[in-house]
């Protein structure tokens, strides 16, 4: 879906300009069409639709292009602007009468993981749809534009959050000359997909034609179901920074060798994970640690292991803790090797900075659920979002609801539909609110 696909219709931009009459922007019973958007959600979650009941939709992939295809045609037939940028960021623009006004993206991403859920990422480029045509149908004219836009590879097929870092101008010539998967080269699938990958790096935007960013999404875990909250309020999106840890030890006969004598690389890695478990509970309340991946060498019944690799990931809401729990981590794994006779290599394998959410739209958002009557909490998200990279750059909000089970990339991935509407509402007036503002 490159630039040649996509063409914006100065035409239909004149025509809107014209038919569209002047309204005011607080339109307080003003309500979206939930059943348009239940029947978008159920046409789009046939693409790629798994025998599980889930979704595959990998970036790039034949069913990620068809998927944008469709959300293309739903875009030109709800009258916006159709737009693609040169990092294949799909976009459909509510253009305001004055062309020098800001811009107020609202979007998320069509992408998956391999065989993920219907929801993650999906309700809310529908929800933002959704929210723009509501608004165009009801003839408000808005001091901004508002831009819905679907963010390119966001889930890291080939590179994490590829969409929102191109439009921030945070991409290096790295991040797609040395991305691959087991598919090939990044290259060679920008070019599948009618991206040239050397235009890449004019996606992105000048912060100062840009309003902000919003976004609504599950919340995948369930601390909003155990409260039986229907909102949550993002305040921050955790950092967090990957590393794989290599414990080097001796390969020796398993049964002949002492208990005492041996250079066990395992039983080093092992030790580290259990504790760094504990350390993170006891001194790091609010971080988590994960070991994702062990790699064993030799591998054999009967030799004592000569090498573990474990990968592990560090998450944290406050950078400086996310800081003082690597070292922690790092001081933890050369006691444990130490305590096996080993050595240990330590190798940084990539992250993203902790990021706040805007006070102002974290403010505008609770005013919002208050006025609509909807049950609402501060949240820290524990996932990885665009916002975290919008938040560089522009005032930055996002709208969670309610994981059942907090099942997330998983078939099983459900919210209730209640829920849904509930957090498109909250969006929709959001978007007003914010934009009254602008005005």
């Amino acid at each position: 879906m490159g630039a040649s696909a996509f063409r914006i219709s100065f035409l239909s931009w004149l025509n809107r300009m014209v038919t569209l009459q002047p309204a005011t922007v607080t339109v307080p019973d003003l309500r979206i069409n939930a059943e348009r958007m239940r029947a978008d959600f159920e046409t789009l979650s046939q693409i790629g639709e798994t025998p599980e009941g889930g979704v595959q939709r990998l970036a790039l992939s034949s069913e990620d292009l068809l998927a944008r295809a469709w959300f293309a045609d739903r875009i030109e037939e709800a009258g916006l602007i159709l737009h693609d940028d040169d990092a294949g960021n799909l976009s459909g623009i509510l253009a305001s009468k004055n062309p020098t006004a800001k811009t107020l993206l609202v979007g998320s991403h069509l992408d998956t993981v391999p065989n993920g859920g219907r929801y993650d990422g999906a309700i809310g480029v529908l929800a933002a749809l959704e929210c723009a045509r509501t608004i165009r149908e009801a003839g408000i004219e808005l001091p901004v534009h508002l831009e819905v836009i679907d963010f390119t590879d966001d889930e890291g097929c080939w590179r994490s959050l590829f969409g929102v870092r191109a439009l921030a101008g945070m991409l290096t010539p790295e991040d797609i000359n040395d991305a691959r998967n087991d598919n090939g080269p990044f290259r060679a699938a920008l070019v599948r997909a009618g991206i040239e990958p050397r235009n890449v790096f004019r996606a992105g935007r000048d912060p100062q034609t840009l309003m902000g960013y919003l976004e609504l999404h599950i919340e995948q875990s369930e601390r909003l179901e155990r409260s039986g909250t229907t909102i949550g309020v993002v305040t921050g999106i955790v950092g967090r920074s990957n590393y794989r840890i290599t414990f080097h030890g001796q390969a020796a006969h398993s049964g002949s060798t002492e208990m005492s004598r041996r250079r066990d690389a395992l039983a080093g890695a092992a030790l580290f994970i259990t504790r760094a478990h504990e350390l993170t509970r006891e001194r790091f309340a609010e971080g988590i640690f994960n070991c994702g991946n062990v790699e064993v060498e030799p591998g054999a019944f009967n030799v004592v292991p000569s090498l573990a690799r474990a990968k592990i990931q560090l998450r944290h809401v406050n950078t400086r803790l996310l800081r003082e729990m690597e070292a922690a981590m790092f001081e933890l794994a050369e006691a444990c090797a130490v305590a096996n006779s080993l050595t240990i290599e330590i190798e940084h394998m990539g992250g993203t900075e902790a990021a706040d959410m805007c006070p102002e739209v974290i403010d505008l958002i609770e005013t919002t659920c208050t006025r609509l009557g909807l049950s609402h909490q501060r949240l820290i998200s524990y996932s990885g979002h665009a916002a975290q990279i919008t938040s560089n750059l522009i005032p930055s909000g996002m709208i969670f609801i309610p994981s059942v089970d907090g099942i997330s990339h998983n078939p099983r991935e459900f919210s209730r539909w209640e829920d849904v509407v509930s957090g498109a509402q909250v969006l929709l007036h959001t978007i007003l609110a914010w934009a009254q503002r602008a005005g």
